[in-house]
């Protein structure tokens, strides 16, 4: 429907007019409604599609860029060196980032269409528009990059290991870095407003991924042993949190449902 499409992309950010437009997308994208319902978003040309993933995306990718700011990642490098002194209790990280966790509902509309229209394109999608449309890849790269954002501000932190390293599809090796740092910071999280809010949203986040990998978990195995995983499923762009690699690696981990 143009006006539900307008209402998600035009209409003020904060209006409740977006919100019940969110509303109304995740309900039509979940598989609790007639399948010639969600028929429309896959519409030969993938116009359609592309645009409702790309509004969905949008707030997580926001999300997943406000917390690598807030933890020192960002690259404007003021900014960067700004928030590396910084103290990690300082307060004023967790207000930002807190401010952003307000929006949790929204996040997880996104998270639910998103996920709930790539695993339902499996069946559904007679003409191939998620996977031409470079959509699938979007969406998985989008919702690890922004879980790896919320785990690292909780003080989960990702540790690439060398190939001789890997075992098996564990090929990320969590630790904590800058121990004592950390652990303050996270220890104070604990008990407050912002850690329950994030812990929260990776909790969704982590269902949506499992979500479509339970989908496609044959095609997705069969491309892990014939390298072709990350070709079909992760985005060749720089991710707005980590690395390719640490998406690949986290990605594997969840196609042998190991992510935590």
């Amino acid at each position: 429907c143009e006006h539900l499409l307008l209402a998600l992309e035009e209409s003020d950010p904060t209006s409740l007019l977006r919100y019940l437009a969110y509303l109304d997308l995740c309900m039509v994208c979940e598989k609790n409604v007639d399948t010639w319902r969600r028929a429309a978003f896959f519409e030969e040309t993938g116009e359609t599609y592309k645009r409702v993933i790309a509004v969905c995306l949008k707030p997580l990718e926001q999300l997943a860029t406000i917390f690598s700011e807030g933890m020192g990642n960002s690259v404007d490098k003021p900014a960067q060196l700004s928030n590396q002194l910084s103290s990690p209790t300082d307060p004023r990280l967790d207000s930002k980032c807190l401010e952003q966790l307000q929006l949790l509902q929204l996040y997880t509309w996104c998270s639910r269409s998103v996920a709930s229209l790539t695993a339902c394109s499996r069946k559904e999608d007679k003409f191939g528009v998620a996977q031409l449309s470079g959509s699938n890849a979007a969406v998985i790269s989008t919702l690890i990059s922004c879980l790896l954002a919320v785990e690292n501000f909780m003080g989960k932190k990702t540790n690439l290991q060398s190939p001789h390293q890997l075992l098996g599809p564990a090929g990320i090796r969590w630790a904590t870095m800058n121990g004592g740092r950390v652990d303050v910071s996270s220890g104070k999280r604990r008990s407050g407003p912002v850690n329950s809010k994030a812990y929260v949203i990776a909790d969704v986040l982590r269902t949506s991924i499992y979500q479509i990998v339970s989908a496609f978990h044959d095609e997705m195995l069969a491309g892990a042993k014939a390298s072709l995983l990350e070709k079909d499923w992760i985005t060749n762009g720089k991710p707005a949190f980590g690395t390719r690699e640490m998406l690949i690696q986290k990605l594997r981990l969840f196609l042998d449902y190991r992510a935590t």
